[in-house]
């Protein structure tokens, strides 16, 4: 079974629904080639930067937009059923950013990195969040864009806080040395989660709380730091109360990704004359450039998990029909952690 993209009535300003995709029944050729691997798909991922992936243009030189009526491609893992790649055997974990939405495919094997379970004691689609992508955008992104220190008492503010990124990237915040970490989300669940759970200091329900009101009484000394995975009125917000020589690490923009607007999108001269009156620095930040440091930032990762320092959460959706409802939902912040679809939980050949 495979999954693909059709239009519908997406246009670039449109909200992806479940319908833009379908499933269909096909054949597997009988025999693989030399240099090729037979997989079963074990997890898939669905991101928000999926969401450029419908237009025609996607707005970046590095994603490449799903095709019409073709099978859809993304962040996956699974097992080999079958090899004939020199450095691959039967048995093997591997992972793909390219991984077809299908429950078995053939895959050419140059093109797959092999995983290591004990890593991540196991948890395979770990590999797909907290150790893997988004994991390492939030580590080096704060190593790279935050200029955070040990004991320099910086207050760091998350929004999308509940996401994959942002659960990530508060208890980064901590580890690396901020001394306060407060993060933005959507519901009352998330928040008491943010606090309880996860180490956050504070939390701030956007949808019901006075986010500027709450902001300044979250943090009193202003704000150091600021992940921010949205864009839109909540960064607007988060800015307006930054403190001088601070620093936005551009994770994502949620909020502006049904729009037709640029990436990143321009701020509002009301709020640029603060960015540039206070030096705040808003780099756009693309982890793809520093391949050099995913080895390091996924052993680091792992480790931070296995001593208990590092809290991973996600939510789970079952079976290959299920992608685009699965796509849906965390458009919508129907997600906490990250989002994962389970294909097949059965790993023994």
């Amino acid at each position: 079974r495979w999954f693909i993209f059709l239009p519908n009535i997406l246009g670039k300003n449109g909200n992806p629904v479940a319908e833009n995709f379908r499933m269909e029944e096909v054949c597997l050729p009988d025999n693989i080639n030399e240099g090729q691997v037979q997989v079963r798909t074990l997890y898939l991922s669905v991101d928000p930067y999926m969401r450029c992936r419908m237009n025609e243009d996607t707005g970046t030189d590095y994603i490449t937009p799903w095709q019409l009526s073709q099978v859809v491609d993304g962040g996956g893992i699974g097992i080999i059923e079958e090899s004939k790649h020199t450095n691959l055997t039967k048995g093997d974990f591997v992972t793909s950013f390219y991984w077809p939405w299908q429950t078995k495919v053939i895959l050419d094997g140059n093109n797959l990195e092999k995983v290591d379970p004990q890593l991540v004691n196991g948890h395979l689609s770990y590999f797909l969040g907290a150790i893997g992508m988004p994991g390492l955008t939030s580590l080096i992104g704060i190593q790279e864009k935050g200029h955070i220190t040990a004991g320099s008492k910086k207050t760091m503010v998350v929004s999308g806080a509940a996401g994959a990124c942002g659960s990530v990237a508060g208890q980064i915040g901590h580890l690396l040395g901020c001394s306060r970490v407060v993060g933005i989300c959507g519901t009352h669940e998330k928040c008491i989660l943010l606090t309880s759970e996860l180490g956050f200091d504070a939390a701030i329900n956007y949808k019901k709380e006075n986010v500027a009101e709450q902001l300044r009484e979250s943090c009193p000394a202003g704000v150091d730091v600021y992940f921010d995975n949205v864009g839109g009125n909540i960064s607007d917000t988060v800015i307006s109360q930054m403190n001088e020589n601070s620093h936005i690490i551009l994770c994502g923009q949620i909020s502006q990704y049904n729009k037709d607007v640029p990436y990143p999108p321009p701020l509002s001269p009301a709020i640029e004359a603060i960015q540039k009156e206070r030096n705040i620095t808003r780099e756009r930040f693309l982890v793809l450039n520093y391949k050099d440091k995913f080895e390091p930032g996924i052993l680091q990762l792992s480790q931070w998990f296995k001593e208990g320092k590092l809290k991973i959460k996600e939510t789970v959706i079952n079976g290959l029909e299920n992608m685009g409802a699965a796509f849906q939902s965390m458009m919508t912040g129907g997600n906490i952690g990250k989002q994962i679809v389970c294909i097949s939980e059965e790993i023994s050949l």
